[in-house]
């Protein structure tokens, strides 16, 4: 029985120590916002990532946003990005002002199709790329970037989902000129609360996001830049992330032993295994475990009954949200919109025990 895709409290009593302590640290210092901590973190997490700044802000959406913001993507200018990842690239592309461009996914790895947006650049339709690396698999980084490069497009990835995954020894989030992460406590990363960091190796990029966190401002009080806003990681969350940043890559693996279990066990004609690496393994970190049915909901009956939890991610693609009507229209995305109907993701984290795994493996082959 597994009540839940992701168990954060089984997740914390492991390093329940470590977070005790950073916590009291914070609330010792009497500061509270914009501190020691924060900069503390902000050059940790740069240096795990392998980029010379780190900008952290409250969530993962406002990372996006004002990575946008800090290259003037606003009105006028169209984003390239994908309609299967829950609204999030979609939303900070509307916040910023800019227009969403959306690319059709390969069957494959649900990923963007690169040779449909080669197509979209070439074309002269796209200002800036979204790169969204989903359920902690990466993009095929090193072939996107030359294709941005040589077209003098901005590329933007969104990395929340595949925090410490690498390609070749670089870690996803420093290929683009920028790299987005959300710290929502179910990342494989997860603050307890919200929090979110822009990674960059331009500096001049880095002290623009600084000011767009905190309202545009250069100086306190000044405010130089428009589309500014309050959007700062707290120091009790900084510290915390700080503490579990370590552990980061055990708990990759831990997830990809997992999701390696369900691929090689899972035997059924009708439950599909995802993808889990495409150039090397490590450029997977089974953030979620997707399998892909076109029996959908019996599986998830089948399941219930079995009390094995299940969620969809994600069951509405970007291009048909309703808060989009009006706005999208025209577009054609037929393998987004079937790998919608098909996705259903099942428990994978890094305390998951053998028996656990095999009561899942047990089930799907079962039904």
């Amino acid at each position: 029985m597994i009540h839940a895709i992701n168990d954060l409290a089984r997740h914390l009593a492991g390093v329940q120590s470590d977070v005790d302590a950073a916590c009291a640290r914070v609330l010792h210092s009497g500061w509270y916002i914009l501190g020691p901590e924060v900069k503390t973190f902000e050059a940790e997490y740069a240096a795990y990532c392998g980029t010379a700044q780190c900008v952290a802000v409250a969530n993962g959406t406002d990372a996006l946003e004002l990575a946008l913001r800090a290259n003037d993507i606003g009105a006028g200018t169209k984003v390239a990005t994908v309609a299967n990842a829950g609204m999030y690239s979609t939303a900070a592309i509307f916040a910023a002002g800019a227009t969403p461009l959306f690319v059709d996914i390969d069957p494959d790895t649900l990923l963007m199709n690169v040779d449909l947006l080669t197509r979209r650049i070439v074309a002269g339709d796209v200002q800036a790329v979204i790169a969204t690396h989903l359920f902690g698999l990466m993009l095929d980084m090193p072939r996107l970037v030359n294709i941005c490069r040589s077209a003098g497009v901005l590329l933007i990835e969104d990395c929340a989902q595949a925090q410490g995954a690498h390609i070749g020894g670089t870690k996803a989030g420093a290929f683009g000129d920028a790299g987005c992460f959300s710290f929502y406590p179910t990342k494989n990363l997860g603050a307890l609360g919200d929090g979110g960091a822009v990674i960059t190796s331009s500096a001049a990029m880095a002290d623009r996001l600084r000011a767009l966190r905190q309202y545009g401002w250069t100086s306190k009080y000044a405010s130089a830049y428009p589309g500014g806003r309050n959007s700062r990681l707290d120091e009790l969350q900084a510290a915390i992330l700080s503490s579990l940043l370590p552990h980061l890559d055990a708990w990759n693996e831990q997830r990809r032993k997992v999701a390696q279990r369900y691929s090689g066990a899972i035997r059924h004609p009708h439950a599909k295994a995802p993808r889990t690496s495409h150039v090397s393994g490590t450029n997977y970190v089974a953030h979620l475990y997707v399998l892909r049915t076109d029996r959908r909901e019996e599986l998830k009956s089948h399941l219930s009954s079995r009390r094995i939890a299940f969620d969809i991610h994600y069951p509405i693609p970007d291009h048909l949200q309703r808060a989009l009507s009006g706005f999208v229209v025209d577009v054609a995305l037929p393998e987004t919109e079937r790998a919608c109907m098909e996705v259903i993701t099942l428990p994978c984290f890094p305390e998951m025990t053998d028996e656990e795994v095999n009561s899942v493996i047990a089930a799907i082959n079962e039904w």
